[in-house]
């Protein structure tokens, strides 16, 4: 299995907790939980000015990933777990990548449209005829 790293910026990936997560040597990243199959791990490897994640998956995530196919959770631990507040400060442990729901393959309103499409087509056809 070929792992190819990918950069992804840390805001896009952290959302929210941008402004309160602390920078990380390397935290493993997992399918769906911490259960779920370990498929590698991110770093900031690319120094302290770059602010991106560089992830190291196998190939294909890497595809699913850049194209948005997963959602991001984290598991993590207060930083100083003796002060309080809504600015605490956090350390990552895990990322998990939960793959997004597969919209339905028609919706309503694409039967609706298919069905009038097809009265047209079917009303060219007979005045063709």
């Amino acid at each position: 299995m070929t792992y190819s790293p990918l950069a992804i910026k840390r805001r896009h990936v952290l959302g929210d907790l941008y402004t309160l997560c602390d920078t990380v040597e390397m935290v493993p990243v997992h399918l769906d939980n911490s259960e779920g199959e370990k498929i590698g791990y991110a770093d900031e490897s690319l120094g302290h000015y770059a602010d991106a994640y560089l992830f190291h998956l196998p190939e294909d995530v890497c595809k699913k990933l850049s194209t948005g196919h997963y959602i991001y959770s984290f598991d993590y631990d207060y930083s100083d777990p003796v002060s309080t507040g809504r600015h605490r400060r956090i350390t990552l442990n895990y990322i998990f990548l939960t793959g997004r729901k597969a919209p339905d393959a028609v919706s309503r309103t694409s039967k609706k449209a298919a069905a009038a499409l097809a009265a047209l087509g079917a009303e060219a056809v007979q005045e063709i005829a």
